[in-house]
């Protein structure tokens, strides 16, 4: 799994929109605005949130405990700030 360079983006206070896929085949991740991350976690009881946010985490590289999900509990599209 290769994972893009996001660690320009990783400014404390940054606002990261996501467009999220639940239940894929792979972990990946597409540049853009918004970001699209596919995660093979299921969308059942948040498991593909912290999988996203941990994903996210790993590409701005910064610890996962410094990504809030400010928008977007149940729905695709997400809002995470780095805190």
């Amino acid at each position: 799994m290769s994972l893009p360079d996001l660690s320009d983006r990783a400014r404390p206070g940054a606002m990261v929109a996501v467009r999220a896929t639940p239940r894929a085949k792979r972990d990946a991740i597409e540049d853009g605005d918004p970001l699209r991350i596919w995660v093979t976690a299921p969308a059942d009881q948040g498991r593909a949130n912290e999988a996203v946010r941990k994903l996210l985490a790993k590409a701005l590289g910064v610890a996962p405990s410094r990504l809030t999900l400010k928008r977007g509990q149940t729905a695709r599209d997400k809002l995470f700030q780095l805190d």
